[in-house]
């Protein structure tokens, strides 16, 4: 088994772990609804991404219903 040869100090351990930090999640205002949505995705109040609509929001609100009655 190897051995380090020296201690590594705090300092170089830690300028190493510099870039090891976690950044936040950037939230950005949806432009037509004005809910905030994570960057580079579909907002999910009102289904648009870049000013087009991309998801149908009813047929997952169908979806949902019929699950939910099929559940009870």
């Amino acid at each position: 088994m190897s051995v380090p040869k020296q201690r590594q100090t705090h300092g170089r351990s830690r300028r190493r772990r510099a870039h090891h930090s976690l950044s936040g999640t950037i939230l950005s205002a949806c432009k037509k609804c004005g809910a905030m949505v994570r960057q580079h995705n579909a907002c999910a109040k009102c289904g648009t991404y870049k000013g087009r609509q991309v998801v149908d929001l009813s047929k997952q609100a169908t979806k949902k219903s019929k699950k939910a009655a099929t559940k009870n």
